[in-house]
């Protein structure tokens, strides 16, 4: 019988639910309702969607702190202030993410006249040094403190994102920001260059948004060399970030390499039965790739500097200037090429990916297909496109071909037939990173802005994906579909998570992964690009969602419904504090940019606007356009570079040498010699650069 003092429990609701649900529902209820009043009745225009009053903004200041609340107060009661914290703490992030990211913002400054943020130059140099500092300091802790070197790696890694907040402040349009080019090794003309522009910006986030978790998420399993592990993981972090931001291509070359030596240590070390052999056949494929492309970068130096009189140049804008004829420009082409492809990775040299995958530990794993792989598809855009954008033109419908056949439906077809969940994880992205290629191949504004989406999304579902087949590992030491079964029964958290992130990954309309599809899909059937093959190209890679939903629905319904057969899965424990932890910032991220892409797609557009009107200018509808047929010279740097450092002329000259020219010296409008043309055959009418 109850004490007088006691309290008296709450009657359940007729439904069987506790009654505090009702009004906690009608809470939730109220504060949308307060925002979306907010949006339309705080603005000052009808037409200026961006403008909001002092009313509307006070509320948007506290709407953070009412969201972490109902979040803290929505986790149930089982959970201690450990799980309640860190959930609250994330949702207050995202609304803030949000309210700062939305696209009418910006239309808000530029409409008032406010002067943009004034831009830290060596915020970059800061972002890579960090890591590679902390993993510097890392050597330095005694190897009997575990505890020591997880905290001081996560510090680092949320302080590193932390610091990465200016990036966000910054309207990006289709300029480079945040430019920082000083002279490194005078003698080969090699400068520490790094600077972001619409297209590198999400990728840099990702990357820093990414590690931590994958990091927090490891060190539940990880219990050996934890100092190796962090040191590891941060000089992990710094080659990623360093390889996105770098725009001398001796520099690209080194964070490229730099990244090899962690993730072959994690494979090699960390890994599963056949950990030798991946690690072999990841560093071999990669390294074989590399090397061509060191070639590649040495012979475009050297060209540069002959055309100078011998004063050589890495800097990408500098090599943009150089103009090459066709079989010249197709061999250079393919030693790029042929390194990305390898990173995508594209059939037919994929096979080092899903042993990789399914011998590295999941946070390798993570890290492997949520940014790693992404190095090779923004290496294409950045540089083959770049630099050769006549091979990259004339080989898209060949190109185009193979990512439909050989990577988004051999890639769903192989994924169907395996019966390592992982290793169907590891398949998955084959056929989701064709989905990305093909929309590069196809060069049009809304295919290139959905590859730049699907590489984020990929990340952030891939990567939760990698993470909820490591927790069930961790429990049963096996990934065999045939092992499983019944799962949600025992395990529903755990079983509604990875369907969230099934239903992201075959695209799903509501979820992150369907905005970058349809955006492939019909930029592909748009494209003039690919020819008279673009509309079979586009039907290919629809059917390519419908074999993503076959094999990824087949492989939950083996692993979560229907009977259990097998004693070990009847007492599951469900997900840990630290498990729900690490998954929940990516789940709120499928839900987030499913609801509200225009996040991710505004800052890319005017970037990507100005990477395909010097593509278009160059290489001409279904052809590949008309290659220079000269001898090698150089043109002016391309508009939207930014500015160059003192002794490196955009008007021509070199180091004080005049670069040859047949025609007057008058000076052209822009202040652009007369000599000096991208394409010496001419413009056609409307050329988007005014030459």
């Amino acid at each position: 019988m109850a004490s007088k003092t006691s309290t008296p429990a709450l009657p359940p609701s007729p439904a069987g639910r506790p009654a505090w649900t009702t009004p906690l529902f009608v809470l939730l209820g109220l504060v949308i309702l307060a925002v979306v009043a907010t949006q339309l009745l705080g603005r000052v225009s009808d037409k200026d969607v961006a403008s909001f009053s002092a009313t509307n903004a006070a509320i948007g200041s506290a709407l953070p702190l009412l969201v972490s609340a109902v979040v803290a107060w929505l986790i149930p009661q089982g959970h201690t202030w450990r799980v309640r914290l860190p959930l609250a703490l994330m949702a207050g992030l995202f609304t803030i993410f949000v309210s700062r990211m939305w696209p009418s913002v910006a239309v808000v400054s530029a409409t008032e006249g406010a002067a943009p943020p004034e831009e830290m130059t060596t915020l970059l140099s800061w972002l890579i040094g960090l890591p590679l500092a902390g993993a510097v300091a890392i050597l330095f802790m005694p190897r009997q403190a575990p505890r020591l070197l997880k905290a001081t790696t996560l510090i680092i890694m949320l302080g590193t994102l932390f610091a990465a907040i200016p990036l966000l402040r910054v309207e990006m349009g289709s300029t480079f920001h945040f430019n920082h080019d000083v002279v490194w090794i005078e003698r080969f003309g090699i400068h520490w260059h790094v600077a972001l522009d619409g297209i590198s910006l999400w990728l840099v986030v990702l990357t820093l948004f990414s590690t931590p978790i994958a990091a927090y998420a490891s060190f539940g399993s990880i219990n050996t060399r934890i100092k190796d592990w962090c040191f590891a993981l941060l000089l992990l972090e710094a080659g990623m970030i360093g390889a996105f931001v770098a725009l001398d291509l001796f520099m690209f070359y080194v964070f490229w390499e730099l990244m090899l030596i962690p993730m072959y240590v994690m494979i090699g070390v960390w890994g599963g039965t056949n950990r030798i052999k991946a690690a072999l056949k990841f560093f071999l494929y990669t390294m074989a790739g590399s090397l061509l492309m060191l070639a590649a970068i040495l012979y475009l130096a050297y060209t540069y500097g002959r055309a100078t009189g011998g004063n050589a140049s890495f800097d990408f804008f500098e090599l943009q200037r150089v103009q090459l004829p066709r079989h010249i420009q197709l061999w250079l082409w393919a030693g790029f090429a042929i390194s990305f492809f390898v990173k995508v990775p594209m059939w037919p040299v994929h096979t080092w990916l899903p042993d990789a995958h399914t011998e590295a530990p999941t946070a390798g794993s993570v890290i492997l297909a949520a940014v790693m792989l992404k190095m090779g598809t923004y290496g294409y855009l950045r540089f083959c496109m770049g630099l050769f954008p006549e091979a990259s033109g004339e080989l898209a419908a060949t190109l185009g071909g193979v990512a439909v056949l050989g990577g988004i439906l051999y890639g769903a077809l192989c994924a169907w037939r395996q019966d390592d969940v992982k290793r169907l994880v590891a398949y998955s992205s084959v056929a989701h990173l064709g989905y990305v290629m093909l929309g590069l191949f196809a060069a049009t504004q809304g295919s290139i802005e959905g590859a730049l989406l699907q590489m984020v999304n990929h990340g952030i579902t891939t990567g939760a994906l990698f993470l909820l087949v490591g927790v069930i590992y961790d429990r049963r030491h096996t990934r065999m579909l045939d092992d499983f079964g019944g799962l949600a029964k025992p395990m529903p958290v755990y079983a509604t998570l990875f369907i969230i992130a099934t239903m992201a990954s075959i695209g799903v309309p509501g979820l992150n992964g369907f905005v970058g599809e349809f955006l492939i899909i019909t930029g592909t059937f748009s494209s003039d690009k690919l020819g008279h093959v673009a509309g079979i190209q586009s039907v290919g890679a629809a059917l390519g969602v419908i074999l993503a939903a076959l094999y990824m629905l087949t492989a939950v319904q083996k692993m979560f419904f229907g009977p259990i057969t097998r004693e070990e899965n009847k007492r599951l424990p469900d997900m840990s504090p630290r498990e729900l932890i690490a998954v929940a910032p990516l789940v709120v991220a499928m839900f987030l940019f499913g609801f509200a892409p225009s996040i991710l797609t505004n800052p890319m557009h005017g970037a990507v606007e100005r990477v395909l009107a010097d593509y278009d200018f160059r290489a001409k509808s279904g052809t590949g356009g008309k290659y220079y047929d000269g001898p090698i010279r150089l043109g002016p740097r391309r508009p939207g570079a930014p500015a160059a450092l003192e002794g490196q002329s955009p008007d021509g000259t070199a180091g004080g040498v005049a670069l040859p020219t047949d025609e007057p010296s008058d000076a052209r409008p822009g202040g652009l010699p007369a000599g000096l043309r991208i394409n010496p055959h001419g413009a056609p009418p409307g050329d988007p650069h005014g030459h």
